[in-house]
């Protein structure tokens, strides 16, 4: 049996990966530290269902916590490690940035100190796509330069990068880093546009849209993502041995078994045309508060993915319509949820 040891399990992507490697027969150790950055219970509800496996083991602990990491992964044993745990959201970013230092940082120091010691043969890191910072040039490819992060979200996504390649180098553990793109599905977390704007519409007030409504999008559904994920599992980078081991396009290091691979849907979508189509799922117009663009934020992301079809002949293709359709009727089902447990725990009170 497979073993893989995930970082972020009771996450909004770590929970999707969890559940589908499960379901193909794998044992999974997750490690997560119920940060309270949104609802916990919405964490909660997640582990309760990956409980059901019963090849699936939780650890409650923090990444800034260095014998905890070691210890977990030094239990599991795991041939593979994904590390998708961190403190996320770029606007949060402006509020906390230490936050983000701790966790991105030194959390992620210890997950690959951890893969040393213990000789994972696949360590796989989540990055973003905020990482293209100013670049202009679109769609967004691994090669392209990204030295203009715009916020120390950005900016500690793309420290680890350079991390995970002087140790992929120095110690030659197989390396993927993915390059997320604009993520949502059910399940989603609180802060992420989608949740936000479908709650509001549906309880009458205001949505807040960045740069006038002129920004465009790359809306890549939770699910084609760890799909993406769990097949470049199955590809950990090789160090090359001359230029010519090195595919054209290939983003793979010509002196570590480092790779970095885009997972988008290869589809800039305006977001406008989003919101159109949450309306649309809801029967609800939207209260549109137009606003400036946010300091931080980018007008647009694109994701070239071509390197993603030829390592895994994958193409991520979910309509963002569909998507939106499939988290609307998840959403009235657990707010419908949640209220019922308000209710009784007021009766319960009183």
């Amino acid at each position: 049996m497979r073993h893989a040891f995930i970082t972020g399990s009771a996450g909004f992507i770590g929970f999707y990966l969890a559940e589908l490697l499960l379901q193909e027969g794998w044992s999974v150790t997750g490690l997560d530290g119920l940060t309270d950055y949104y609802d916990v219970r919405l964490k909660h509800r997640r582990l309760q269902m990956l409980g059901q496996h019963k090849n699936f083991h939780s650890i409650t602990a923090m990444l800034e916590d260095e014998n905890a990491v070691m210890n977990s992964v030094a239990q599991a044993k795991p041939g593979v490690i994904v590390h998708l745990a961190a403190q996320a959201g770029v606007r949060y970013s402006l509020e906390n940035p230490r936050a983000y230092i701790e966790s991105n940082v030194l959390g992620t120091f210890n997950v690959m100190e951890a893969a040393r010691v213990h000789g994972v043969t696949h360590l796989m890191m989540a990055s973003t796509s905020s990482v293209y910072g100013a670049n202009t040039r679109m769609p967004f490819h691994e090669n392209d330069k990204a030295d203009t992060p715009l916020t120390i979200y950005a900016a500690s996504k793309k420290a680890n990068e350079a991390m995970a390649h002087s140790y992929a180098h120095l110690w030659d553990i197989p390396t993927t880093m993915f390059r997320f793109f604009t993520v949502y599905g059910a399940w989603g977390r609180p802060d992420l546009a989608l949740y936000k704007f479908v709650d509001a519409m549906l309880e009458g007030r205001p949505i807040d849209i960045y740069n006038n409504g002129d920004t465009y999008r790359d809306f890549t559904h939770v699910k084609d993502l760890v799909r993406g994920i769990r097949l470049l599992m199955d590809v950990p980078p090789v160090r090359p041995t001359c230029a010519s081991d090195i595919m054209e396009g290939d983003s793979l290091s010509p002196v570590a078994p480092h790779r970095v691979v885009n997972i988008g849907n290869s589809d800039k979508v305006r977001l406008m045309d989003f919101i159109d189509a949450i309306e649309q799922s809801l029967g609800v117009k939207a209260i549109r508060n137009y606003m400036p663009m946010q300091p931080g934020d980018v007008p647009a992301t694109w994701a070239d993915t071509s390197l993603l079809q030829k390592l895994t002949n994958y193409r991520p293709q979910t309509d963002f319509r569909a998507g939106v359709d499939q988290f609307v009727t998840w959403f009235k089902s657990y707010k419908a949820e949640l209220e019922a447990e308000d209710l009784h725990g007021l009766e319960s009170q009183a």
